[in-house]
């Protein structure tokens, strides 16, 4: 039993480790009542948070991404495209 409970939070120790890694940054802002603002997602390039309904979206190779300005986006679509 106590092998089955170790086995169980390594398992979901490793799964928060790859969910961190795997899937997109993103942030979710709530206000006094618990209830949804705005979503935050992260600019690729510059590394900063940005409302998701501010952000400047480009579809580069293929897969959508969020910017905080057009000039991070350039400079994004500049060095993955190299």
């Amino acid at each position: 039993m106590i092998r089955f409970l170790i086995f169980l939070i390594l398992a979901y120790a490793a799964f928060r480790v790859v969910k961190a890694v795997v899937w997109p940054k993103e942030k979710i802002i709530r206000g006094p009542d618990g209830g949804v603002i705005d979503e935050m997602v992260q600019d690729p390039y510059c590394k900063t948070y940005i409302p998701k309904r501010e952000a400047v979206r480009k579809i580069i190779g293929g897969e959508t991404y969020s910017f905080c300005s057009e000039e991070c986006a350039k400079k994004f679509e500049s060095q993955k495209g190299s």
